[in-house]
């Protein structure tokens, strides 16, 4: 074939067809193809024809937008020139106040809150603490004028310090995070969250919604035994707390550092013959003379003095107490074993009421009972292993004794017991005298406890003896009244209540039913042993309960007291 018919075009024979040449779907910048009938190369993406497509601007086609606004949708107008951009945390525009529904808003509305000046800043600062932040009311500006507040890592690190003080003098977990809370409110941080456990402290500030949160944290390592300090700390937070003393920060740390720097009031002589007189003083409770106030005073001192030979070695205190715990029962067998007409019961029991650990024990079950579980199970934890130390250092010396044909009687009821109730009512009072000495008390605190753990044996007494009435019931019941009477003194005195209650449940503690439960182990009656250990765990909670209950009472039916309320966790069912 020389040509070929195509549509009236004859093309040469050797010519590839049309549609067998090689297109590109895209043409080159610059180049613009030629337009030769329907020979031309075109693009897949061209526009067919016939197609009319209505053109933006210029003649020529556009590129536009997936997310173009469609012709005929009104664009909504942006924000003015002088318009910054909003957070995300600004009222939006679409709500009114006017139209709020009413769902943003309680039924009965927000609650007021009512601060007085003259209730204790430890109820002001619980009820604050126990409310949400956003319900708490502003502190009032202390300062007039623009002038600046004291740096907000300044005032975190004071309230740690002070806090610190406070939970290693043995202060409940709820009093410190309201001490905290009042150190910060006083100078103007009302939105922090104070938090403590059993050996860490921690409080966070944050300034508004839209800043970035203040934390700082103390660990508590060293703890002691001083209620002055403690007393001096409180006196510290209540002047910080009262508006119309105004302390600086620089004040505040100055009078920190002397608190720290203040020595015990008592020296270590005076410490060691209170142990004395405190284990001579128990003794005579449980029914022992002269004798034995003695035999018990002797074996309670060499215990204390070995204590203070293992502390300063840096033995842990399961030790000091493990070693504390062996005079007395040695003493006792050994006046056992010479056969001399003595209670060695009354002995032993003298000995182990000047170690048993009632402070840690109140303080655990009350942060138990206010909320703070994990601090009060580290507490009650320590109260274990001191009391595993005492058991061991009392067993041994038992173990020994029976070996060596000590007649110890478990039996031998301390009957005598009721019928001295006037020697009994001095040894209360003198025991509760030594021991508020052994906790280093202000002196100006030492003849109210005395009075306090007085009633509260006077009380147990005309219940127990008297009454018939069950021990685990008359030890809850003179405890409350102890508890009772130290808020009492305490918010009288705008102090902590610990120095009017510790050492007044002193006669109260468990000693007698502790080492017949002890004998009875090293006699390998485990039945009996148990039976006792579990009646002197039953005493000890009664205590730590009616303490507390006692406090609570207080604060519910006295007037001035009650002014503030408490808001706590509602359960029910067990969920």
């Amino acid at each position: 074939m020389s040509y070929e018919e195509r549509g009236g075009v004859r093309e040469p024979e050797d010519r590839k067809p049309v549609s067998d040449e090689s297109r590109t779907a895209f043409v080159p910048v610059g180049i613009t193809p030629v337009v030769d009938g329907e020979s031309s190369v075109t693009s897949e993406f061209a526009i067919p024809a016939g197609l009319d497509v209505p053109a933006v601007g210029d003649s020529e086609s556009q590129t536009t937008s997936e997310f173009a606004i469609p012709a005929g949708l009104a664009q909504p107008h942006g924000p003015a020139a002088g318009e910054h951009e909003g957070s995300a945390f600004s009222t939006p525009r679409t709500y009114s106040a006017k139209d709020a529904p009413p769902a943003f808003t309680p039924p009965g509305g927000i609650p007021a809150v009512s601060l007085a000046k003259d209730v204790p800043w430890q109820d002001r600062m619980r009820t604050m603490l126990r409310m949400p932040v956003a319900e708490r009311p502003a502190p009032e500006p202390l300062r007039e004028g623009g002038e600046p507040g004291p740096p907000v890592p300044r005032v975190l690190d004071l309230t740690l310090r002070i806090g610190e003080l406070l939970l290693a003098g043995g202060e409940g977990a709820e009093d410190v995070e309201a001490a905290m809370f009042a150190v910060c409110r006083s100078y103007g941080l009302d939105r922090c969250e104070p938090t403590v456990t059993f050996t860490q402290l921690s409080v966070t500030h944050q300034p508004s919604l839209v800043d970035d949160p203040v934390t700082a944290a103390r660990i508590v390592r060293r703890r002691g035994t001083d209620y002055t300090r403690l007393a001096a700390v409180f006196q510290l937070v209540d002047d910080l707390s009262d508006p119309e003393t105004a302390i600086s920060l620089e004040e505040a740390y100055r009078r920190l550092a002397e608190i720290r720097r203040n020595r015990h009031p008592y020296p270590g002589w005076v410490l060691t013959g209170s142990s004395g007189l405190l284990a001579g003083a128990a003794s005579v409770l449980v029914g022992g003379d002269f004798v034995v106030f003695v035999a018990a005073a002797l074996g309670a001192m060499l215990g204390d003095r070995l204590a203070w030979l293992c502390s300063g070695r840096g033995l842990p205190e399961f030790y000091q107490f493990l070693v504390a715990a062996m005079p007395p029962a040695a003493i006792g067998v050994a006046l056992t074993l010479a056969d001399v007409d003595v209670r060695a019961s009354a002995v032993i029991t003298g000995g182990l009421f000047a170690l048993l650990p009632g402070r840690a024990l109140v303080a655990g079950v009350q942060d138990g009972l206010t909320g703070f579980y994990i601090t009060a199970s580290a507490r009650l934890l320590e109260v274990m292993y001191l009391f595993v130390g005492i058991v061991v250092g009392v067993l041994t010396i038992l173990y020994f004794g029976v070996k060596l044909g000590a007649e110890l009687n478990p039996d031998a009821a301390l009957s005598s017991a009721e019928r001295q109730p006037v020697w009994q009512l001095v040894a209360s009072m003198l025991l509760s005298l030594t021991f508020a000495v052994l906790l280093q008390q202000e002196r100006s605190t030492v003849l109210a406890v005395t009075l306090n753990g007085g009633v509260a044996w006077a009380v147990y007494g005309a219940m127990h003896y008297a009454g018939g009435i069950s021990p685990v019931a008359s030890t809850a019941a003179a405890a409350g009244l102890v508890g009772l009477f130290g808020q009492l003194l305490s918010r009288y005195r705008f102090a902590s209540a610990l120095p009017y209650t510790t050492a007044a449940i002193g006669p109260l503690l468990p000693g007698s039913a502790t080492y017949f439960g002890l004998l009875a182990f090293a006699q390998n009656d485990v039945d009996a042993g148990l039976v006792s250990l579990t009646k002197a765990a039953a005493l000890a909670m009664a205590i730590a309960i009616g303490v507390n209950l006692g406090s609570e009472l207080f604060r519910l039916f006295l007037p001035g007291a009650a002014r503030v309320g408490r808001k706590a966790a509602k359960r029910t069912r067990g969920f």
